[in-house]
């Protein structure tokens, strides 16, 4: 693809100053991404559902520079508190996307955010957050290009986020968005993510994910260690050619409402992912002993009722409790009485499939 397509020209900068604010949910991989090239492209394609009340609210306010210098100028906040250690990632974020989004440097700004989940806990929260971000720097653009169509909007937002951070490209649309480029997905491609453009059976509509925080802190390896690990690694190859057939088999699955299948093509991808961290070389572990009481008893559960809850996991300890609408009483029962014991001070979030960014 043509990346000039990216490109902001012939703008008239007749902005002086003002606030944008957009609402950006985190999402949650059901095949998973684990493995990037330069420039923040992906190793295989992904596909994620996108949640719903997991999100981060970004609040951009800009203002002219009196005298235009070259280097970038910005403060960032979270949870009203000032975040010099935030400053190194946004700067890394900006000037990857100078040349498409050449304003940048014209302006003061000042990046007011906050999660409504655990920051580095193993929830996306560079996922929302980038994301987030590209879509209030995004705004700016719209206002000094308003020709902009809608879809070229989200396009752009999704190829900027990306480039903050890789899985944030995800988390603009929902309920279900395809990174990566794949040959049975039209559209698909590594740039930026894609709605998934099919038909989904009922079994998957408002489905359900209870997330169980067994380790509230930041994770002793980030995830942008954890993927240059897959260079070199000794089963990458076969790991990007599995992800590459199960994008096929859950197409046919999310047509058919095979849930036996999706859970059993979902549980895998969670612990494949982990299988690559404890292979690599260095190799860490990033489940906790409580990561596996509930996997455990959800299995245990699953057998004795026969009711469709499945898990899968981040690059993290917390478990997504993954399970349809209709069955959603008896197993938060089941979650309430018999997991919620594994999570750290019993916390736990209820949520579901969202349908993307607001503009707040």
């Amino acid at each position: 693809m043509d990346l000039s397509l990216f490109s902001l020209k012939n703008y008239q900068n007749n902005l002086s100053n003002g606030s944008v604010t957009w609402s950006s949910p985190s999402n949650i991989a059901l095949v998973k991404y684990w493995g990037k090239k330069e420039h923040q492209i992906p190793e295989n394609p992904s596909i994620s559902f996108t949640l719903d009340d997991c999100k981060t609210i970004t609040e951009l306010n800009y203002q002219r520079k009196e005298q235009v210098e070259d280097a970038f100028s910005f403060k960032v906040y979270l949870d009203e508190e000032f975040k010099p250690d935030f400053h190194p990632k946004i700067e890394t974020f900006f000037k990857r996307i100078e040349s498409y989004v050449p304003f940048l440097k014209e302006f003061h700004f000042t990046i007011k955010t906050k999660n409504t989940f655990p920051h580095s806990s193993g929830i996306a929260s560079s996922a929302s957050g980038m994301s987030a971000l590209a879509l209030c720097i995004m705004s700016i653009e719209k206002q000094l290009n308003p020709g902009l169509t809608d879809s070229d909007f989200i396009k752009k937002a999704s190829f900027l986020a990306r480039l903050g951070s890789g899985s944030a490209c995800r988390s603009l649309e929902g309920d279900l968005v395809v990174w990566g480029k794949h040959p049975e997905i039209e559209g698909s491609n590594d740039l930026f993510g894609v709605k998934y453009p099919y038909k989904v059976h009922d079994n998957f509509k408002n489905y359900q994910d209870t997330i169980l925080l067994v380790d509230k802190g930041e994770k002793q390896v980030s995830s942008t260690v954890g993927h240059n690990l897959m260079h070199g690694h000794p089963f990458a190859k076969q790991r990007f050619e599995q992800a590459v057939d199960n994008i096929s088999k859950i197409k046919n699955i999310l047509e058919t409402g095979d849930l036996e299948a999706f859970i059993a093509l979902v549980e895998s991808e969670a612990l494949t992912l982990h299988a690559m961290m404890m292979t690599s070389m260095p190799y860490f572990i990033l489940m906790k002993p409580n990561t596996l009481e509930i996997i455990n008893k959800i299995w245990r559960f699953r057998q004795e009722t026969g009711l469709p809850i499945s898990f899968t996991l981040d690059a993290g300890a917390n478990v997504h409790v993954l399970y349809p609408e209709k069955d959603a009483k008896q197993i938060y029962e089941f979650i309430k009485t018999e997991l919620v014991a594994f999570c750290q001070n019993g916390h736990y979030i209820c949520d579901k499939i969202g349908f993307g960014a607001k503009q707040l």
